[in-house]
């Protein structure tokens, strides 16, 4: 079955097109904003209403326009690409909250009920442990697996407090850690992986073999170890102890492939559907 994997917002959208492209290196979509008014006010002018809208959000001091980005969408009318306002999907769920319109009454809802919940988890931590494990098994994840995987969340914080504890403290830098990592024995990084297994927003982890998961805990436990030893501090001396740990998994990796004569790195991944639209270019980074 090919589509989106984006049901938590078009299904809101009920059936309308809303052209989107997704930004691998940023892991998010970004929106046509034409296309989510005119579906939401069924506006004939969907341009000249947002165009009043933008402008009534400035004036109210709304930071949605610095958010704004343009790139080139092909046109629904006559198949020829146009800059057009776009918005990540943090973006246009604020741009749905300030559109006074029925159909944008459900968005509102559902909103409300995802803050709903995730106060309640502030207050009953278990909430999200359970909301997770549930959500795992209805995907049809062993009992036995979600607890390695649970495990190995914990795992991966035991490094990043090591890393902390090294000077790192920007997401960027984590990021780039953990790409050195992954490109140390898989020769990818985690966006490129993704890419390569046909998966977007989707965890890399959850949809990985069981000796990909291995060679991943094995690089990460082994980056976490050396780290203790010997105390790197700041970006560049992390950096190098992230290749290190890497190269430990690539070691693994190599003699599991001489002993198996299969690769260790598979371009499958645990989804039952597939995304219709091939990754697009984004022209304005």
């Amino acid at each position: 079955m090919e589509h989106n994997k984006l049901e938590a917002i078009t299904n809101l959208f009920e059936g309308k097109e809303i052209r989107s492209v997704w930004d691998s290196e940023k892991e998010d979509y970004y929106f046509s904003v034409v296309d989510v008014i005119s579906v939401l006010t069924e506006s004939p002018r969907p341009r000249k209403y947002w165009n009043a809208l933008k402008t009534k959000l400035d004036n109210e001091g709304s930071q949605l326009s610095s958010k704004l980005g343009q790139l080139k969408l092909k046109s629904q009318k006559d198949g020829k690409s146009y800059l057009t306002d776009v918005l990540d999907t943090k973006g246009i769920l604020r741009l749905i909250e300030s559109v006074p319109s029925p159909k944008a009454e459900p968005f509102k809802v559902w909103l409300a009920n995802l803050g709903s919940e995730r106060i309640d988890e502030v207050f009953d931590p278990e909430i999200a442990i359970n909301r997770a494990v549930n959500y795992y098994r209805r995907l049809g994840y062993s009992d036995e697996w979600i607890k390695k995987r649970l495990n190995g969340i914990v795992d991966r914080f035991k490094l990043t407090d090591i890393w902390k504890d090294g000077g790192i403290e920007k997401p960027v830098e984590y990021a780039m850690l953990t790409n050195e990592i992954y490109k140390g024995w898989s020769g990818m990084k985690a966006s490129e992986y993704k890419a390569y297994k046909g998966i977007r927003k989707e965890s890399l982890r959850d949809n990985m073999t069981d000796i990909e998961v291995i060679l991943t805990d094995l690089g990460e436990v082994a980056t976490r170890d050396i780290a203790t030893s010997e105390h790197p501090q700041g970006f560049n001396e992390n950096m190098k102890v992230a290749a290190r740990g890497g190269q430990v998994a690539n070691d693994a990796r190599i003699s599991y492939e001489q002993a198996t004569k299969k690769s260790a790195i598979s371009n499958k991944n645990a989804l039952n559907y597939q995304y219709k639209d091939e990754i697009e270019k984004i022209e304005n980074k």
